[in-house]
């Protein structure tokens, strides 16, 4: 679904993610939040609400959520306060969730990232109004799930498994500028890429540490926004864009049949592909915050930020635009080398290794691209190591190779027939292949001589005017030199010997 008009509709999409923050204990306790414990045993007293207990703000979380805003360009606020959501869950021990709601820690910043529209290639820019932090809740399982059975009670129970309760999370919410799913998709997958390059978030969205709520809702062009429905805990980019798609055109149909649309939360069902709704939206007045009175305003001193900033590793989009001033690459180009640390690190080895950075980049954005797209192989374990890339690309450069030879050299590469992973298997590689283009111009003459005797027609029609007519002569030549012959060269002997 492109930025456009829909049955006459546009289409308006704000983002609330949930990030689970990469610390080893809890935000207001010491309890583990190590994935895949058996049930109930990473809570503690904190955690279970237990009277008597109170809340200890994990630092690690705090810096955490400075690094967030940092790499966002937004404001760290010099003073922030937790206070109580009320809500009843059954998975909540306390009844309430400690958020931040009036002044959150990361105020502003923006996600920018480029996206195909059509046959373009476009800039696109997502404004963050906020990003706060906040606990999690535990988790219900229902009827059939083994839990209940795991604790005795039998299939056909409800049982609560706590270890999720109290992790870290950072809420990070937009502004409604989103226009399509694909644009919501693009600005999801930047999203994931910062927090993981950062080393803020581990992004695995099986286990629940990204997930994305959708807030979606149509309007004619240019009138008021209309009313929201939130798709709630969206873990794939798939599922993603199915949804959004699905409750649009529900959106849409129910509009048109005379229908309002009301405020609601839904779940979408990957399933079926539809979004169903489980319960009236809320607004904020019903959640009824009041400062957390057991936890102080959290400060952040600006010297403390600035040693956030000088330990964080250089981020993606400065990264990029180096990319571009070092390595003369375009934005585009530069953009997608630093989807992740790995790939940017294979590009910068690359192109140290065979002083080609746009060829570089192009093979990285081409062949390897699509081989890693089509297997299950990633830049931490490709089999073709930055050397020799680097390597093959020089012998392209230096013409000791053709395009259609450095294709199967590859394919070699790729396949593991050079051992080593050093530079030194390219050259033993077309060595054995018999690879090596034909250079020699007292060679390559007598081949051309040959073809030339052999296609007068050919000769005639060209010399006559008909340039489509030396195609018809390169093939030849290709053919009887067994591809090695040197193409720029066959081309430049050609045209001295035709006049």
């Amino acid at each position: 679904m492109r930025s456009q008009l829909i049955q006459g509709y546009e289409v308006v999409i704000g983002f609330e993610t949930h990030a689970q923050l990469s610390t080893q204990s809890k935000i207001f306790s010491r309890a583990s939040t190590a994935f895949g414990a058996e049930a109930n045993t990473q809570a503690c007293a904190v955690d279970m609400a237990l009277p008597g207990t109170l809340p200890v703000m994990n630092v690690g979380a705090v810096e955490r959520a400075i690094e967030f805003g940092l790499a966002v360009n937004a404001h760290i606020a010099e003073r922030s306060i937790f206070a109580r959501k009320n809500y009843f869950y059954p998975d909540l021990p306390k009844g309430y969730q400690i958020s931040q709601f009036e002044i959150p820690v990361v105020q502003g910043g923006e996600v920018s990232f480029f996206m195909e529209e059509g046959q373009e290639t476009v800039h696109k820019t997502v404004r963050l109004e906020r990003a706060h932090l906040e606990e999690d809740a535990g988790k219900s399982l229902h009827e059939d799930s083994s839990l209940g059975a795991s604790m005795g009670h039998g299939r056909g129970h409800s049982g609560i498994d706590l270890n999720r309760a109290g992790t870290p999370l950072l809420e990070i919410v937009t502004q409604p500028d989103m226009r399509s799913s694909d644009e919501a998709v693009a600005y999801a997958k930047e999203l994931h890429k910062i927090v993981t390059w950062v080393g803020i978030c581990d992004g695995n969205m099986q286990e629940g540490s990204f997930r994305c709520d959708a807030n979606v809702s149509v309007r004619k062009p240019g009138g008021p926004l209309g009313t929201r429905r939130e798709i709630k805990n969206l873990n794939s980019f798939k599922f993603m864009q199915q949804a959004i798609d699905f409750e649009v055109r529900w959106q849409i149909d129910q509009i048109e049949d005379g229908h309002a649309i009301e405020q609601a939360t839904v779940l979408f069902d990957p399933d079926t592909g539809e979004t169903r709704a489980m319960r009236t939206k809320e607004d904020a007045a019903d959640y009824r915050y009041f400062p957390d009175p057991d936890l102080p305003p959290l400060v952040i001193g600006r010297d403390w930020v600035e040693r956030v900033r000088s330990e964080m590793a250089e981020l993606p989009r400065v990264m990029a635009e180096r990319f571009v001033k070092d390595y003369a690459l375009p934005d585009y180009d530069a953009t997608l080398l630093t989807q992740s640390k790995a790939a940017a690190a294979y590009f910068e080895a690359t192109a140290k290794a065979c002083g080609q950075p746009k060829l570089a980049s192009n093979w990285i954005m081409g062949e390897v691209s699509r081989r890693l797209n089509s297997g299950e192989v990633t830049f931490d374990n490709i089999p073709v190591s930055a050397a020799q890339l680097g390597a093959l690309i020089s012998r392209i450069s230096d013409n000791t190779i053709s395009n259609s030879a450095a294709r199967q050299v590859f394919d070699g590469l790729w396949n593991k027939e050079g051992p080593s992973g050093s530079a030194a298997d390219v050259d033993a590689l077309i060595d054995a292949k018999g690879l090596k283009q034909i250079n020699d111009t007292g060679a390559l003459e007598a081949i051309i001589d040959e073809v030339l005797a052999a296609n007068p027609k050919n000769v005639q029609e060209y010399k006559a005017g008909n340039a489509k007519a030396l195609n018809g002569l390169v093939g030849p030549i290709m053919k009887a030199s067994k591809g090695k012959a040197n193409p720029a060269q066959v081309n430049e002997l050609l045209m001295k010997k035709l006049g």
